[in-house]
């Protein structure tokens, strides 16, 4: 099993914190794993994007350039990544911001309203939760007990009066995927 995750969007929106969130319960969990972040000149506002790896075996290369799996949280990183993802991939779009649909066919495309979501929640901070609340609960690779636990570890311990939102987004974010999914059956 190897996951190769791209997550993308702009500077300030939490990409890098999913990176690294994803990579730490990887290793909680005692699986393979990398992460390779990319900033932007500009930082907050400009475009970021990091790739993960999680892996069942030793990991090669910590360069995703045929994702299995894509975090969009923005237009131009879904114009950017939306053709790297592998055929029978799965494609997460913040659809607060990503103004169109995918052009795909033979990815799974989950389009969740994370901005609006972390809104309802009181901080918009907290959208890149959201979305990856989404991730786990497709794709099932990390647990979110794992997420919550290396919360700590990321942000460090004066942030931990924040896990029960963090957890609260996550948990509202896997909903709106399931509602998704089952709204299609």
């Amino acid at each position: 099993m190897e996951e190769r995750i791209t997550i993308a969007g702009f500077g300030g929106q939490g990409v890098m914190a999913i990176g690294q969130l994803l990579t730490y319960a990887g290793m909680l969990e005692n699986k393979n794993v990398s992460w390779l972040p990319s900033y932007g000149p500009e930082m907050r506002g400009g475009t970021a994007n990091c790739s993960v790896v999680i892996s069942s075996e030793a990991v090669g290369s910590p360069v995703v350039v045929n994702a299995t799996s894509a975090i969009i949280m923005n237009k131009p990183s879904m114009d950017k990544f939306e053709p790297t993802i592998v055929e029978g991939g799965k494609l997460f779009v913040n659809s607060s911001l990503v103004d169109r649909k995918s052009n795909r066919d033979d990815i799974e495309v989950y389009y969740i309203p994370a901005n609006e979501i972390a809104n309802e929640l009181g901080n918009m901070k907290v959208a890149n939760m959201v979305m990856l609340g989404a991730y786990i609960e497709v794709t099932k690779m990390v647990s979110i007990e794992s997420i919550l636990e290396g919360f700590t570890k990321v942000f460090g311990e004066d942030k931990a009066h924040l896990i029960p939102l963090n957890k609260e987004a996550l948990e509202k974010g896997a909903e709106s995927v399931r509602n998704q999914i089952a709204a299609t059956v």
